[in-house]
């Protein structure tokens, strides 16, 4: 069985609209129309979106090891070292990677919870 779901971050885009550089371009890529088309085709076609609560610490938490790294939260730290098991992190692919484990985890309860 092939099962095709959507993770998305449930982001708060009125509160980013706030930042000048992050309100530019969510005016370029409207994110909530996105995020709406995919709620619309996933109904349609039988699929789950999961969506990860927008204060999930996905670009502080290691993808390796899970330390979360509080020393990171601000955003204009773009790299970023695990002080437990060094692993050198991106802050964009780190938050990518957490964000679908995290939405991995939420669909298998999903799916226990449906048997």
């Amino acid at each position: 069985m092939f099962v095709i779901i959507k993770i998305t971050e449930n982001l708060d885009v009125k509160g980013m609209q706030k930042n000048h550089y992050v309100a530019k371009g969510l005016n370029e890529n409207p994110i909530s129309e996105i995020i709406k088309v995919l709620k619309y085709k996933a109904n349609w076609n039988n699929k789950k979106i999961i969506q990860i609560d927008r204060y999930y610490p996905s670009s502080q938490i290691c993808s390796v090891c899970n330390y979360q790294n509080k020393e990171v939260k601000d955003l204009s730290i773009r790299k970023w070292e695990c002080p437990v098991c060094h692993t050198e992190h991106e802050r964009d692919y780190n938050a990518a990677v957490n964000i679908m484990f995290k939405g991995l985890e939420k669909y298998m309860l999903y799916l226990k919870q449906s048997i």
